[in-house]
């Protein structure tokens, strides 16, 4: 009996951890020592990340450097005279404050596991803030709101009608039709809710708007990084360029929760956000926006919500025949999604390395 109750006791131990961890706040989870370390699924150009969870003012770590250069990236840190260093100093700790506050965290200034699983997230490539601006965040009576580039930029009132053109397809493999059934899709969201339509046109000299696939530096100054880091960007107006990342596993039709690779991404998700940067909308905080700026892999998010119709219609005016808002699905947007799954818990595996861990125990009496 003794040695039966010495040889389970660890796993007891063990079970008793799992279960402190499971039960804690996120921000408190940290890997206690001797126990394997939990990677993520999928592996992006931000996986690092994960190695600096915990991180907090006056630390000094390798990586923090490059995770500096991802806020200063998107807005939140200005951009160095030389190279970042790897202090966990003031400016990043007020820097990590307000992506926090953007992204409906706990604003506690400090790389908690919910901070890093966002910063880890496959994204848009324009920036949250812009020339120190940012009205992600903004709430007026306890409600958030739609948001603008800074100057509020649009097309001119008198134009109706914006022509488009797909002028750079030789890097996917998607073919032509399914590319312009796709994108004729996404802009259709947009004119469904605003006095806007849309026209796909051959030639680029004809186009208002050009859309093309591009790998790594590109020649516009925001290079693409790999597959399920920015996924795409798009200039304000009247500047009219739509960039994709050619490097991601698009799928351009059916249910992607279904898609065979873990890292597809839909394409016509992201063209409905980047449509909206076309247009003239920013960033928003409201998760279930069009504008939001992350999207997980295997998830489709199509519909505009009452943020993205009431911040266009502002804009452009309401169409007459806009029925509103449809209410968001669920089937392929968080149930089905891969990244979710290896980002929003390294504490996902643990579970199973106590049941493997036990029955080693237990076999081994």
């Amino acid at each position: 009996m003794a040695a039966i109750i010495s040889s389970v006791s660890p796993l007891l131990a063990l079970l008793a951890v799992v279960a402190a961890l499971s039960s804690a706040p996120a921000s408190a989870r940290t890997l206690p020592e001797g126990l394997p370390d939990i990677k993520p699924l999928l592996s992006n150009p931000w996986s690092a990340f994960q190695n600096l969870s915990g991180c907090h003012f006056g630390d000094e770590r390798q990586g923090l450097a490059r995770l500096k250069d991802y806020l200063s990236r998107f807005g939140y840190l200005p951009a160095p005279p030389a190279k970042f260093n790897d202090m966990f100093d003031a400016d990043m700790e007020t820097a990590i404050r307000t992506y926090q506050h953007n992204f409906g965290l706990e604003a506690t200034g400090q790389l908690d596991a919910a901070t890093v699983a966002k910063m880890m997230s496959p994204r848009c490539g324009v920036a949250d803030i812009i020339n120190g601006t940012s009205s992600m965040g903004k709430t007026v009576h306890g409600r958030n709101l739609y948001s603008y580039f800074p100057g509020s930029p649009s097309w001119p009132r008198s134009k109706k009608s914006l022509r488009y053109a797909i002028t750079a397809a030789t890097e996917t493999t998607i073919d032509r039709a399914t590319l312009s059934r796709v994108f004729a899709s996404a802009f259709a969201r947009w004119s469904a809710a605003t006095t806007l339509n849309f026209t796909e046109t051959a030639s680029a000299s004809d186009a208002d708007i050009t859309i093309g696939f591009h790998s790594g530096d590109h020649g516009d100054g925001e290079a693409f990084d790999g597959p399920l880091g920015t996924l795409a960007h798009a200039f304000s107006p009247t500047d009219g360029r739509f960039h994709l990342d050619a490097s991601e596993a698009w799928v351009a039709g059916g249910d992607v929760s279904r898609a065979s690779l873990d890292a597809a991404v839909d394409l016509e998700s992201v063209a409905v956000h980047e449509i909206g940067h076309l247009l003239g909308l920013g960033h928003l905080s409201v998760e279930g926006a069009i504008m939001y700026p992350t999207i997980t892999s295997r998830t489709q998010k199509v519909e505009l919500a009452n943020d993205d119709v009431v911040g266009i219609q502002s804009l452009y005016g309401g169409n007459p025949n806009f029925k509103g808002v449809t209410p968001p699905a669920t089937s392929s947007e968080e149930t089905h999604s891969a990244a979710p799954r290896a980002l929003s818990g390294p504490w996902s595996g643990l579970a199973g390395v106590a049941v493997a861990v036990g029955l080693a125990l237990v076999l081994s009496c």
